[in-house]
């Protein structure tokens, strides 16, 4: 099947970025200097242009052209996914900090999830090629996992942890934009009131609630996606 030319054009400089002739910050060529190139109209071009800063790959800034983008780190909604192996199947280096371990005195709403006063608590920060990426606030059932306390989560991750002594068998996922509190973005090295994803995800297994954790996202480095079927 012939691609459009602005599929074309965007497959491009999509491989140029690929394979390194733009690297990060670098400006790419003018719509003007692409529609002599490819001989199409600058409509053609800019639909191309706006459908590569959708998917995050270059920034337009108006009055001065468009740049390569640093790569947006993306991770699964539909699937539970380890974040070290989703760091490392990129090509990166993981590593986490482990912040807090230890017993807490459970909220109304996370005893409720999970069903009890006392519950585990763990607060990781995990980090892409030294680039904080996520902060990890989990509470976890004690009777689902006995053992957490004595893990060492700085090289396994509470996921991995949790998904081999209780398989998940049901999951649930709210996802909402916020604010990055000074607690929030002295952790991932953003400033005050920048953009976060923040994910709320309850687990299961074989009908019991094992954790209730809250994933926290720079919303400049991270993307959520899923493909569905009806």
């Amino acid at each position: 099947m012939m691609l459009n030319p602005y599929q074309i054009i965007k497959s491009s400089i999509a491989g140029g970025i690929a394979s390194g002739q733009w690297r990060v910050g670098e400006v790419l060529p003018s719509e003007n200097a692409l529609c002599k190139r490819f001989s199409v109209s600058r409509m053609t071009v800019n639909r191309a242009m706006r459908e590569l800063a959708r998917e995050r790959l270059i920034n337009r800034v108006p009055g001065r052209g468009s740049f390569v983008a640093e790569p947006v780190a993306q991770s699964g909604l539909v699937q539970i996914r380890n974040i070290a192996h989703e760091i490392v199947s990129r090509g990166s280096v993981h590593r986490s900090v482990v912040l807090t371990l230890g017993w807490a005195d459970a909220t109304e709403d996370v005893a409720a999830d999970l069903g009890a006063r006392r519950v585990f608590h763990s607060v990781l920060v995990h980090y892409e090629d030294d680039v904080a990426l996520q902060i990890e606030d989990r509470f976890v059932a004690p009777e689902m996992a006995p053992s957490y306390l004595d893990q060492n989560f700085a090289r396994v991750t509470p996921n991995a942890f949790l998904m081999g002594v209780a398989p998940l068998s049901e999951v649930e996922h709210v996802v909402q934009a916020a604010a990055a509190s000074v607690h929030v973005a002295s952790l991932l090295g953003v400033d005050v009131g920048s953009p976060c994803l923040v994910v709320h995800r309850k687990t299961w297994s074989g009908g019991r609630p094992v954790s209730v954790a809250i994933l926290y996202h720079p919303g400049a480095r991270f993307r959520l996606s899923g493909r569905f079927s009806a």
